[in-house]
């Protein structure tokens, strides 16, 4: 049966789903999948991309708003597209950079090659901006990670209960929280003259 799939993938954005749908809608697609996940993330994380390759047929045709969409690296695009050109399946792209309907297949490849490319070097770019943002953010002092689950009178009170002996068990018990908690909190502010938890 030849449908005409449309694929989408956004990160968390809401307004770049919707814009990628109507555009896969307004192009003539059957049946649209989509993916809630960033482009770093693993191939196998993506489910319904995963159904929707497994699902395709000989004679159908995927709409993607860009090539991107399949895979963030070169080798995960070629090894798609080739699977899928296999497979009697034509891709078509929003971006009108590729279409496996009216290109050879040597031109596909080349094409595939040079946007995985592309696509593996923003990838790079994205993750050398953010990894260079957030140096910038530690040096102005800008903590990262969880935040904590208690104030200063909890550390107080667990830390002279600790001095007094009693146990982690105990005082966490007696102060109504974790062990856990309790465990960081001696682990973050050692009693003088101890040695902290590890």
């Amino acid at each position: 049966m030849n449908i005409i799939y449309g694929y989408w993938r956004c990160s968390s954005d809401h307004q770049d789903q919707e814009r990628q749908i109507r555009a896969l809608k307004d192009a003539g697609c059957e049946k649209i999948m989509g993916d809630h996940i960033t482009g770093t993330s693993g191939y196998g994380d993506r489910a319904e991309l995963s159904k929707l390759l497994d699902e395709v047929e000989e004679g159908s045709l995927i709409i993607l708003s860009e090539l991107s969409r399949l895979g963030r690296s070169m080798t995960t695009m070629l090894v798609e597209v080739e699977r899928l050109i296999s497979k009697g399946v034509n891709i078509k792209t929003l971006d009108k950079r590729l279409d496996t309907t009216t290109m050879p297949k040597e031109i596909v490849k080349l094409l595939v090659g040079i946007m995985g490319y592309c696509a593996e070097q923003e990838l790079s770019a994205i993750i050398s901006r953010t990894s260079e943002g957030r140096a910038v953010a530690k040096s102005r002092g800008v903590k990262f990670g969880r935040k904590r689950g208690y104030d200063q009178y909890q550390v107080a009170e667990v830390m002279k209960k600790k001095s007094e002996g009693q146990g982690l068990g105990t005082i966490a018990k007696s102060l109504g929280m974790s062990r856990s908690m309790v465990q960081r909190i001696v682990k973050n502010y050692p009693v003088p003259g101890t040695v902290a938890l590890t």
